[in-house]
């Protein structure tokens, strides 16, 4: 919903997203009589716009978001030009090999959760770290090359 870009949710996007929302919730039968979309929409931003900009950024939506669905949003956020992901590769390859291991992506997502103030437990850890490799170790090899990181 938000304009490609520009980092955050505003005005008439948020307003799309409430009728579609609402349209979705009509289809799978749920009654909506009592709700007023223009209503919803100021409880919405009174709840999440935390800097009162009347925009929903992306920090925003990452705290309203479940840190399962959201933790590639953290990344984002925070590794936003190709000089800072080469950064993270290279503080993260602690051994050098050219590739991100499990226990190196676990302890990059440890400190992305803890930078994004995050709670999370080593279930929960292992959970992403293998959730990741799934996602993106394309060849099966248990590792990420770079190539597969930047994506």
């Amino acid at each position: 919903f938000p304009s490609p870009g520009n980092g955050y949710i505003e005005g008439k996007e948020l307003e799309n997203f409430f009728q579609e929302l609402e349209s979705a919730r009509k289809g799978a039968g749920l009654d909506s009589k009592n709700d007023i979309l223009g209503d919803k929409k100021k409880e919405f931003m009174h709840k999440y716009d935390r800097n009162a900009d009347g925009k929903i950024e992306m920090a925003e939506l990452a705290q309203i978001l479940p840190t399962e669905e959201n933790f590639l949003l953290c990344f984002r956020q925070h590794v936003g030009s190709s000089s800072e992901f080469m950064e993270a590769w290279r503080r993260y390859d602690t051994d050098r090999s050219g590739y991100i291991e499990a226990n190196e992506l676990k302890g990059f997502l440890s400190d992305l959760l803890k930078k994004a103030n995050r709670p999370y437990d080593e279930p929960k850890l292992q959970e992403y770290t293998q959730t990741i490799l799934r996602m993106f170790d394309m060849n099966g090899d248990g590792k990420l090359g770079l190539s597969e990181m930047s994506r």
